[in-house]
């Protein structure tokens, strides 16, 4: 089922003095697309920010719910990666779901999306001063919103450029995540066995961690590899889509998974105790099993780590904002803005409508952001499942694309697995998230779709290399 229209040229933005659609460059390959992919499972957003949390709610439980999280994740990307090399566009999910499932599908997906893509970035970099300390004591939120707006001003820049920027940070983030699970073997104080029996510390007292507990965590275990879908948004500027989307999707997610994973089971099982495992000070640690200088050094990795996760989010989510505008989600100046791009070929205006938003909200309490994104992933991973079953009918079931193996068995474990994990979620968080959506839905009932022909129609490039 599809009911996504290319716009004539009178109503697409067009390049100056050529009468065609304005179009994205593509101008990276697997290995760039997997570095800028990568970059957004950072450690320092995962390993380093993330997971500290999960270490003080579920302890010792925190390396099996990623776990169950990867093999989730494992069935999300082969959703991705058929639906991406059947929907190379800009517009990741949305475009993708409303291609296949109908554009109010898809726009119930690009809300969840827009959620993610407005509050990671700021949740990520709020993390900076932790880590920044050993040299400078700073405000979380400020320093927070100096990362944010360094990453605008990053992403305005060459995307060729910024693979290899975001590369280079990656190599240090690799480095302090190897040092860290290298310290915390060397120092076991635990068998692995005792991630299977879920303990933690709080408020001084031992207690331990249920299933239900460790369920309630999950869309938190979920954020932590959740970045794998970047390859979709790149995948208008991703060389041979048919083939390097998928590629790209399922790479990272391989490589992301170990270098979270490992040192999260070595600082478990390395930990001199439970109360320090449940702290979740990951830069003590590593001064404790070394010493203060190698804990200083790990610091500086992270924080330039955090600053590398800052600027693939805003070059991610700004490319969700182009699309929409191109796609005319928006009143026409919206759309106009949202559409333009600079000298670079990156879209300025789209750009700056998520750093600069993503720098106030650093002063929202961090709970509350995480809370809200783990149920918005969730869903967006429920959508796209649906989606999924869509992905073989009419046209789309001969189209040249990689297909997912066993479906579609996958898509609907996967849906029921996540509406059912959507039932556990923070309470405050559903009701945050399901206002959004439907106000959202009160925008699309009374200003697109009474305006079909000329709102939300959902263009897809022209591929050339098939």
């Amino acid at each position: 089922m599809t009911d996504t229209l290319r716009p004539p040229l009178a109503v697409a933005e067009t390049t100056a003095g050529t009468g065609t659609p304005k179009k994205l460059t593509r101008s990276i390959g697997v290995v760039g697309g997997t570095l800028l992919t990568l970059s957004c499972v950072t450690p320092a957003s995962s390993l380093f920010v993330i997971v500290p949390d999960l270490f003080s709610t579920i302890g010792t439980f925190t390396a099996l719910s990623i776990a169950i999280g990867a093999l989730i994740c494992i069935a999300v990307a082969f959703c991705y990666s058929e639906l991406g090399t059947l929907v190379p566009s800009a517009g990741g999910e949305y475009a993708m779901v409303g291609t296949l499932a109908g554009r109010f599908a898809g726009w119930l997906v690009f809300i969840q999306s827009l959620i993610v893509v407005m509050i990671v970035p700021s949740l990520i970099a709020i993390g900076t001063a932790d880590y920044l300390a050993p040299i400078v004591h700073v405000d979380a939120r400020w320093a927070g919103a100096a990362v944010m707006l360094a990453a605008t001003v990053a992403g305005l820049l060459d995307l060729r450029a910024n693979a290899w920027i975001t590369g280079v940070f990656l190599v240090l983030e690799v480095i302090a995540s190897a040092v860290v699970a290298f310290l915390g073997f060397g120092h076991a104080e635990r068998g692995v066995g005792s991630m299977l029996h879920g303990s933690v510390v709080t408020d001084g007292a031992t207690s331990g961690v249920g299933i239900a507990a460790m369920l309630a965590a999950m869309g938190t275990a979920l954020f932590v590899t959740q970045g794998f879908s970047t390859a979709i948004y790149l995948s208008e500027e991703l060389e041979n889509p048919r083939r390097n989307v998928a590629r790209t999707v399922l790479w990272t997610l391989g490589l992301s998974v170990v270098v979270i994973l490992v040192p999260v089971v070595a600082i478990t099982v390395g930990a001199p105790d439970l109360a320090a495992l449940s702290a979740g000070d990951i830069s003590a640690l590593v001064a404790g099993w070394s010493n203060t200088a190698v804990g200083t050094f790990i610091s500086l990795c992270i924080a330039l780590a955090i600053v590398n996760a800052g600027i693939v989010m805003v070059i991610q989510n700004s490319r969700v904002l182009f699309a929409s505008g191109r796609d005319k989600a928006w009143p026409e100046p919206v759309n106009k803005a949202f559409g333009t791009l600079n000298r670079y070929n990156a879209p300025w205006v789209s750009t700056l409508a998520v750093g600069v938003p993503g720098a106030v909200l650093c002063f929202v309490p961090q709970d509350q952001l995480t809370n809200i994104t783990g149920v918005a992933v969730a869903a967006l991973y429920l959508l796209v499942a649906v989606a999924a079953l869509f992905s073989r009918k009419g046209h789309h079931k001969h189209a040249p694309a990689w297909r997912q193996p066993i479906w579609p068995v996958l898509p609907v474990l996967l849906i029921v697995g996540l509406a059912y994990l959507l039932t556990q979620l923070d309470v405050t968080a559903l009701l945050w998230t399901a206002g959004i959506t439907a106000a959202a839905g009160l925008y699309w009932l009374l200003y697109l779709r009474p305006r079909q022909d000329t709102r939300w129609v959902i263009t897809l490039p022209e591929d050339e290399q098939v």
